[in-house]
């Protein structure tokens, strides 16, 4: 999900980015005393560019000042991993704010600022691995029926996902499912979490049943044995499900036994 984000957010400048990797989000400071930073995400890419991703609820005073603070530790981070030979050339760093607020002095028409060192003259970019990225979100206003590129669904789900009591038709696509998938387990309950558990780990087993009864099911000699050792696998796992106190018809759903074979392991 945040590597379809980060894609949306930064193709034009940035390109595909294929893959991410997570890093430690507390970076310490070089000297003993001098203020650490923890980032809500810190990842890298292939190429070694570096990415900070900060979601900031209530109004910083110096919220700018906090974000060139963070991009320091991924430069001078790159610094301490080269020999002494190192020539000084930097991978980009990216900042990217999520903000609940506005900043004052910013435009009331726009919501998204991507800021990098400029010629003050000429307007023209500088200095281009250095990239600020700030969305503040209370100024987008659009509706669902108005939301029409990618970018503008990221907004409305980042916006909106607290409130929503449906999925709308607009967000209906394979990355906002998952995210709202993942959302709605992020809210379960202690107890309602250890069921949801317990119904992955059974269709994890279902699942490694059906793959494994797909490979050996080739040879027509040992299909019916494979069967009848599958079934028992099935039997196993429902009395596990029963146990847990899960639904019948989730049960037979995940486990191909008929609603009676059920009830048959529950007496």
């Amino acid at each position: 999900m945040l590597l379809d984000f980060l894609n949306v957010l930064l193709k034009d400048q940035e390109g595909e980015i294929t893959e991410l990797s997570y890093l430690p989000n507390e970076k310490l400071p070089i000297s003993v005393g001098d203020r650490r930073a923890i980032f809500d995400i810190y990842c890298t890419n292939k190429k070694g560019e570096q990415f900070i991703v900060e979601m900031q609820k209530a109004e910083q005073k110096f919220f700018k000042d906090r974000t060139v603070f963070y991009s320091t530790f991924p430069i001078q981070e790159q610094a301490r991993n080269k020999d002494r030979f190192w020539n000084f050339e930097l991978k980009a760093v990216y900042t990217i704010g999520i903000l609940d607020f506005v900043f004052k002095e910013s435009d009331p028409n726009k919501y998204r600022h991507d800021v990098k060192l400029a010629e003050q003259e000429t307007k023209e970019v500088f200095y281009d691995k250095l990239t600020y990225i700030y969305l503040e979100m209370p100024k987008f206003t659009k509706t669902e029926k108005e939301i029409k590129t990618r970018f503008e669904k990221w907004m409305y789900v980042l916006k909106n996902l607290p409130k929503l009591e449906r999925i709308p038709v607009e967000l209906k696509e394979k990355i906002f499912l998952k995210l709202f998938e993942t959302a709605e387990i992020a809210k379960l309950k202690p107890e309602e979490y250890k069921q949801y558990e317990a119904s992955v780990n059974a269709y994890r087993d279902i699942f490694n049943i059906k793959s494994t009864y797909l490979e050996k099911g080739i040879k027509k000699g040992i299909k019916k044995g494979i069967e009848k050792g599958e079934k028992k696998k099935a039997i196993k796992v429902a009395k596990r499900m029963i146990e847990k106190g899960m639904d019948i018809s989730l049960i037979s759903e995940m486990t191909g036994l008929t609603g009676k074979e059920i009830n048959t392991l529950k007496e």
